[in-house]
């Protein structure tokens, strides 16, 4: 019997240490949470006045030209994915890479057809593993992105399409609903709909040339979109660990309560059996 009583003492120790560690992680995902809700708020500002520049060339010249805006035959896509590089984040990493494995099974015949560009260690095992044709990648992204961090990958994932190298660029990410819900999202981000860059009535005069602006403002402004893509994606993986720790700690409690519950049942029967041996003694003695 006492044996068994270390053993439960032993465990409940054991889970209330846990529970300790999910509780502190909760917390720090809660506050990175915020951080990274507050970037993604301060960077919209940025690509919104990107888009009325170009939607005020398109005001002064007509029409816009230029190959991010060509629509061609699809022969080939690239897709950017954002995952994390550490776990203990729920279902964050398994959903989308899940999303995007079953969308390429049920569009591409073979893979010859599709690239992919991934960020996160996470999708980066995932997908190697799974023999995907792999075009670029980028791991240890800080906590806190900046642009400097992705701007490699963005580069080259945009110049991938005005190059002619893939027909089309979707990004695959994680939509923020709230720090319950992530949504897993495919969002086509190249060839750029016109429709975005509706006209203003801003005036602006272009040095050297509403063109050479232009060309030097559409791989900006999608590279910022990738940016607020990764934002998103962060904010996205924060909420997920908050509430996977969450639910960690909640487990290990009724985990605890249960076993405090066996341990004194226990210890209640070895004290019982204690008195009646002692009573049985005594009787015997008399």
């Amino acid at each position: 019997m006492a044996k068994g009583l270390r053993e439960l003492k032993r465990q409940i120790r054991s889970k209330r240490n846990m529970m300790q560690i999910t509780r502190a992680m909760e917390m720090v995902a809660a506050a990175k949470l915020k951080r990274a809700q507050d970037m993604a708020v301060r960077s919209r500002p940025y690509s919104e006045k990107i888009r009325e520049v170009i939607g005020s060339i398109a005001s002064a010249s007509g029409e816009i030209g230029h190959p991010m805006l060509t629509v061609r035959p699809v022969k080939k896509t690239a897709y950017l994915i954002f995952t994390s590089d550490r776990g203990l984040a729920g279902g964050f990493n398994a959903n989308v890479c899940r999303a995007l494995a079953n969308h390429v099974a049920n569009v591409h015949a073979s893979e010859k057809e599709y690239g992919l560009f991934i960020i996160g260690r996470k999708g980066r095992d995932f997908f190697r593993k799974r023999k995907f044709p792999v075009l670029d990648e980028v791991t240890g992204m800080p906590d806190t992105p900046r642009f400097a961090d992705v701007k490699h990958l963005a580069n080259a994932a945009v110049q991938g399409f005005v190059n002619g190298e893939y027909d089309e660029l979707v990004l695959v990410y994680n939509e923020f609903i709230n720090a319950v819900t992530q949504r897993p999202v495919l969002k086509k981000l190249l060839p750029l709909a016109q429709e975005q860059f509706a006209p203003v009535k801003a005036e602006y005069e272009y040095e050297p040339s509403p063109q050479e602006v232009l060309d030097v403002l559409l791989p900006r402004y999608a590279e910022t979109l990738i940016y607020s893509a990764l934002l998103e994606s962060k904010a996205s993986e924060f909420g997920a660990r908050m509430t996977a720790m969450g639910n960690a700690t909640k487990n290990a409690k009724k985990m605890i309560d249960q076993l405090t519950l066996s341990y004194n049942r226990a210890r209640q029967a070895s004290i019982t059996q204690e008195i009646t041996e002692i009573v049985a003694g005594a009787n015997a003695l008399s």
